[in-house]
């Protein structure tokens, strides 16, 4: 038996962690797989996690953990019976796979399943020792300089937070067939946090990034830095900021973060599970014009060291580059196998879980709509009157309809083609599809985002990300204070 991404000592090397041999999952297969059943494995993690934090130059959580668990799944049409234990034996792993089974209602007699070779997956994250291996003490020290080098931006930042996250995932996976797929996960993140105080005027920024890198990433090029200036120059700035005003006007959208609008508006809509079953403003407009036509969206796990690549998806499946929206014409969804089979399309890498303890989904990785070919500036000068968003806070969207509302963290206003003085309270609210087609300009300045970005779903939540280039939006409506 072979594994995907690594060499034949790391299945090995996995199997030993799990305490389990290649008899015990053949004999877990056995169990679980009947003709009855149309799909069925079994997924094994081993997480190993740390999070420091500090506030006010102490330190107020350090902890470190590990858990490890199991998942076994049945499939039989559209129903998924699902068992998970975090014992990991022989015994266990036989009560989930016939628990699994009963759940799905399969029927029919079981089966051996022999061993099998992988398919070729990637090598997207190579960390030789990744950021969870670093001594406490050096991001101690890096937490420390981080609240040293945020005060020192100006006197009315009063109050720093900065945390740094990082975690180890081994995951073997183990598909109907006995192909074994084996991947070790690397993912690491530091958040910056600076409360600028004037008065009683109290305003928060914060920024950060990370991926699946070494712990060298984060002092690369003094990238800590940049985090921090970012952080502390977003609350500073909120000091000054007027009411946003209100009504509808262009909205020009940064590059980078924004893209989380697109993520939440319109990526969740392209997912296969809602289009399968109808209750996506997408469903059934594959071909169809539903975005202007400089607008491409893709769904792509496949960067090397993104927070949202992976080598392959909770399922064992190498993850692609997807094509979803090519200039305004919907061109595909994100799949995982049991929705994909269900609507007679190829997986496409995406399906995924939380943990041992979730069923996959159909979820994204790095979505993001591709560069176009106009000057970010001129896209501003192209602008009397609107908002020029920046950085989004937290947000709502419905995918049956699409509509959504989201906050601006970080907008401007803009006044004869200028970017002017700095907004508050502005919120942006839309529907999905309709704001695609409204897309009049589309900058050549993509940016993916810093590498900060969860997605919830299902109350699964994932790493992601996201990015944009300059854009123009027209007529949007905003929501503010002033009129």
């Amino acid at each position: 038996m072979t594994e995907t991404s690594t060499p034949r000592t790391g299945v090995d090397a996995a199997l030993t962690r799990f305490g389990v041999d290649e008899g015990a999952l053949s004999k877990t297969l056995e169990a679980l797989l009947g003709h009855r059943l149309d799909d069925g494995d079994l997924y094994l993690e081993h997480v190993e996690a740390e999070s420091i934090a500090l506030d006010e130059g102490l330190v107020k959580k350090a902890a470190r953990s590990i858990h490890q668990g199991v998942g076994v799944r049945a499939v039989a049409g559209d129903k998924t019976g699902y068992a998970h234990s975090d014992e990991i034996d022989g015994a266990r792993l036989l009560e989930a796979a016939q628990a699994a089974r009963a759940i799905a209602q399969s029927g029919g007699p079981s089966r051996a399943i022999a061993v099998a070779g992988a398919r070729t997956g990637h090598d997207l994250y190579p960390v030789v020792a990744d950021a969870t291996e670093e001594p406490l003490e050096t991001k101690l020290d890096l937490l420390s300089r981080i609240d040293v080098a945020a005060r020192a931006y100006d006197p009315r930042i009063k109050q720093v937070q900065a945390s740094f996250v990082s975690e180890r995932k081994t995951v073997v996976m183990v598909d109907r067939d006995g192909r074994i797929t084996v991947d070790v996960r690397p993912l690491a993140r530091l958040s910056v946090a600076c409360i600028a105080v004037d008065g009683q005027n109290r305003q928060v920024g914060s920024w950060g990034g990370g991926g699946r890198h070494a712990y060298a990433w984060f002092l690369e090029d003094d990238r800590w830095q940049a985090f921090v200036t970012e952080a502390a120059r977003q609350a500073v700035l909120k000091l000054d900021a007027i009411d946003s005003p209100a009504g509808t006007m262009d909205v020009v959208l940064g590059p980078g973060w924004p893209g989380i609008l697109l993520h939440e508006a319109v990526g969740h809509g392209l997912e296969g599970d809602f289009n399968r079953k109808g209750t996506s403003a997408f469903t059934g407009l594959i071909g169809k014009e539903v975005a202007s036509p400089l607008v491409t969206v893709i769904d792509d796990g496949t960067l090397p060291g993104r927070r949202g690549s992976l080598n392959v998806d909770d399922e064992g499946t190498p993850t692609t580059r997807t094509v979803l929206i090519e200039n305004g014409v919907l061109r595909g969804y994100m799949q995982d196998r049991m929705n994909a089979r269900l609507m007679g399309m190829a997986p496409t890498g995406n399906g995924r879980r939380e943990s041992y303890a979730s069923i996959p989904m159909p979820r994204m990785t790095n979505t993001f709509m591709l560069a176009g070919q106009d000057d970010p500036e001129e896209i501003l000068k192209g602008v009397k009157r609107g908002i020029y968003a920046v950085s989004f806070g937290g947000g709502q969207v419905d995918i049956t309809s699409g509509k959504f509302t989201f906050s601006g963290s970080e907008a401007y206003l803009i006044e004869d083609g200028k970017v002017t003085a700095p907004v508050k309270g502005a919120t942006f609210i839309g529907n999905g599809p309709d704001v695609l087609k409204r897309v009049a300009a589309v900058g050549h300045d993509l940016a993916l985002d810093t590498g900060i970005g969860t997605c919830g779903k299902a109350g699964q939540s994932v790493p992601v990300g996201v990015g944009m280039p300059t854009i123009r939006v027209n007529n949007l409506t905003v929501g503010g204070v002033a009129v």
